[in-house]
């Protein structure tokens, strides 16, 4: 059995709440498309692939936040973790949620026809990556050790 890690510290310490490492980017990209306008995608199958890859990206940001809460674990980045979860989407991916994120805004890029946009899907992912998942990580190592380290072990950080 692992210490319980004191409640100070028992959280990832994630500054900025992770949707908004999207957000920002996605912003930047309109107001550069005010500017300097792109286009990349044109007629009917903008609107369809756009608008199955937002639906995908939102069904794997459900099915993380519902996986997780089902495990009886809290899926906001700010709180404790309960437990590692490994069933559900995270048999596929370590960060389902965060890959939900990134497939929303390359569907809206498609949808809004910027290529712009396209810039802030590998934006958004390096910040997630720098800003949210290497603390995470080094936060679940600390707290569950070797069961993460296993988990780690078998499933891919993105896919």
């Amino acid at each position: 059995m692992l210490p319980e890690l004191p409640p100070e510290e028992d959280r990832p310490g994630v500054p900025i709440a992770p949707p908004l490492l999207f957000v920002l980017p996605i912003l930047a990209s309109l107001a550069l498309e005010w500017f300097v306008p792109t286009s990349f995608v044109h007629g009917e199958f903008r609107w369809i692939l756009g608008a199955v890859i937002v639906v995908a990206g939102i069904a794997l940001n459900i099915g993380g936040f519902v996986t997780q809460k089902r495990a009886g674990t809290d899926p906001i980045p700010f709180n404790p973790t309960t437990r590692i979860v490994a069933h559900g989407v995270y048999r596929f991916s370590r960060n389902p949620m965060y890959l939900g994120f990134a497939l929303c805004t390359f569907g809206l890029a498609i949808l809004v026809d910027s290529a712009w946009m396209l810039l802030a899907v590998p934006i958004g992912l390096v910040f997630v990556d720098l800003i949210v998942i290497m603390r995470e990580e080094r936060y679940l190592k600390r707290k569950f050790g070797e069961e993460y380290l296993n988990y780690k072990g078998r499933v891919r950080r993105w896919l």
